[in-house]
């Protein structure tokens, strides 16, 4: 039995998922990250930077800003900005050294973080996983809204959602006019604009394309918070775009043939890991 067959059978054992179909796919990273979804929960002193994002020395010219530069107001759950010496913030660390130790073997400079359901904590993690990974020297990190349906992004560091990724994929914008660079925690945000009709089309279009094949030169990490799978075709037409993904389940919610369905989305082989959220 795989490592993560391992884990969720386990989490069965216990009582805290549904279902008990195996899943067909070994990712071989597997993280448990409890994430705080509110004030009551999170030590909310800041201690390093005004937002309390650990900037460990590095000068904000490590990073080239967007032409865009806005103060984020942080949503709680950012936790590794707002509490990084918390344990949540840890878990975050842990997952990212987890995914370097997974690129000596396939580099995934462009990383999909997505879900079977809505609800179940990927945009969180998207932006934790992006900010920490912002907190090393000398890495240009880029936060995407690929949620073109339901983005939350832009609310989870009070920025403007527009213009945005739909906009420049529309025509209707420049990339650089869509970036957004935060100084303090050293990350640039692309936030996922108007809401279009067709979202499954733009992001299978040949504009997501190129516009990713542009943020790969400008950047060392795009990190791409995309739609949940199930029952949308987007994650499907954007997939064969990405280096790798990270599937976020939450333990009590997502149910064993839905997280086989979101695996099925992408080749085996890009499929980084799961991340088991709300776990304890």
């Amino acid at each position: 039995m795989s490592r993560i067959q391992d884990i969720l059978a386990k989490a069965e054992r216990d009582g805290t998922t549904r279902t008990t179909q195996p899943t067909t796919v070994a990712p071989s990273i597997v993280t448990r990250i409890p994430i705080p979804l509110t004030d009551s929960v999170l030590d909310t002193t800041p201690s390093i930077g005004p937002a309390g994002a650990d900037l460990r020395g590095a000068p904000m010219t490590d990073v080239a800003p967007a032409l865009r530069t806005a103060t984020a107001t942080l949503h709680p759950a950012l936790v590794s900005a707002i509490a990084p010496h918390s344990n949540a913030a840890e878990r975050y660390r842990s997952l990212r050294a987890r995914i370097a130790q997974r690129e000596e073997l396939s580099p995934a400079r462009v990383m999909a973080i997505t879900s079977a359901g809505e609800g179940e904590g990927k945009s969180i993690t998207a932006a934790n996983l992006a900010l920490t990974m912002a907190q090393e020297r000398h890495r240009n990190i880029l936060l995407v809204d690929a949620n073109l349906r339901t983005p939350v992004v832009h609310s989870l560091f009070a920025i403007d959602d527009r213009p945005g990724l739909s906009d420049v994929l529309s025509g209707a914008a420049a990339l650089d006019d869509a970036l957004v660079f935060l100084p303090e925690l050293r990350l640039t945000v692309l936030p996922a604009g108007a809401i279009p009709e067709y979202p499954a089309e733009l992001l299978g279009s040949s504009a997501m394309r190129r516009v990713l094949d542009t943020l790969r030169t400008r950047f060392d990490r795009i990190v791409l918070d995309l739609p949940a799978v199930i029952p949308l075709a987007d994650v499907g037409t954007v997939a064969p775009m990405v280096d790798g993904a990270l599937v976020v389940v939450r333990v009590g919610t997502t149910q064993r043939p839905a997280l086989d369905q979101t695996l099925a989305a992408f080749d085996d082989q890009k499929v980084l890991g799961v991340v088991l959220n709300e776990t304890h």
